[in-house]
């Protein structure tokens, strides 16, 4: 199966006007910094002149990877189960962000080990299998398994924007899976794998050693660099959704909030098999995980926030939507020299 995304590119000969907007308010040139690139953006997305974030949602993924097998995280496999629990019951810090700044929280079972049975009403089942393979020793998933996330993903996102969302922020669960994106950072980089591996949830210096022959061992064993083969090599089921789901935004013309290190490996990935996606992707913050300051270089993505942070779930997105709402807000209702009768 091919997949042909549909993403058109922003129309850039709008910047000037857009611009001028931004230049006419009540401050100085530049005055609001990066508050001002991102309302350009908004406004580049949106092409009208009052914008909107509409019924924001946070959506997060959860799965499970073989790699785990490995002792490569500080957590066995169960761990995605018991957090994903721990979301339904809104005692997590992704629940926490969410409420505070009144965004709804979604959870999607992607692909996780151990399925929650009887599942409740607020869990989204779309499991393509109980985790992935160890991609140390062979390919994570099927050519299948990895277009049919791709579409699950697609038609998901699909449905949230056709309810009205115009905005979709993603995180993610799964224990494994940062040995997974840095893997498919290396893959797309060609970077040396030592760059691309880190300390994940908080490692120890043999399991990081382990964690980077084993990702070494696996980024060797690709030729083909396209993505959809990178993805079936060393992906996982979660960044395959939230790939699939991020090119399906991009394509209706929604924004994208992206979170941290595995959120933005389905964010390259989206970026590689279409260029486009990219304009569509607003990036949350910057994690501590070694890889991800290289993945915004590869983006050309300035964050929103550093916080030191580094546990996904889509926590920093959740904590980067005041700004976000700010941004459209000052773009709105912030007075220009002339109807404020202000001269300078």
């Amino acid at each position: 199966m091919t997949f042909d995304w549909q993403i058109a590119p922003l129309n850039r000969d709008l910047i000037p006007e857009i611009q001028e907007r931004i230049d006419q308010k009540t401050k100085p040139l530049g005055a609001l910094g990066q508050l001002e690139q991102l309302a350009l953006q908004i406004a580049l997305v949106q092409q009208r002149k009052r914008l909107s974030i509409e019924r924001p949602l946070m959506l997060v993924f959860a799965a499970d990877h073989g790699i785990a097998e490995e002792g490569v995280s500080i957590a066995p496999s169960s761990v995605t189960q018991q957090m994903v629990r721990n979301f339904l019951a809104g005692g997590a810090a992704i629940n926490c962000f969410c409420r505070t700044n009144h965004i709804p929280l979604k959870v999607i079972d992607a692909g996780i080990k151990d399925e929650i049975k009887p599942a409740p009403s607020a869990l989204i089942a779309q499991r393509i299998a109980a985790g992935t393979r160890n991609f140390a020793h062979e390919p994570a998933m099927t050519l299948a398994q990895a277009e049919r996330a791709l579409i699950l993903g697609k038609e998901f996102a699909e449905g949230e924007i056709a309810a009205g969302s115009n905005l979709l922020a993603f995180g993610e669960m799964g224990i494994g899976n940062s040995s997974s994106a840095a893997a498919i950072l290396a893959a797309i980089s060609n970077a040396p794998v030592e760059t691309c591996v880190g300390l994940g949830t908080g490692i120890n210096d043999q399991q990081l050693a382990k964690k980077i022959a084993l990702v070494t061992q696996a980024v060797a064993r690709i030729e083909d660099k396209s993505p959809l083969t990178i993805l079936c090599e060393v992906g996982g089921f979660e960044i395959a959704q939230i790939c699939g789901a991020m090119l399906a935004t991009a394509q209706a013309g929604r924004l994208i909030v992206v979170d941290g290190f595995i959120v933005t490996a389905a964010a390259l990935l989206a970026v590689t098999i279409n260029p486009h996606a990219r304009d569509y992707m607003i990036f949350a913050h910057q994690s501590e995980e070694a890889g991800h300051q290289l993945m915004l270089r590869l983006l050309d993505a300035k964050p929103l926030l550093n916080l030191g942070l580094r546990l996904g779930e889509g926590t920093g997105a959740a904590l980067a939507m005041p700004i976000i709402q700010a941004a459209v807000s000052f773009y709105n209702q912030m007075a220009t020299f002339e109807s404020a009768g202000v001269k300078v």
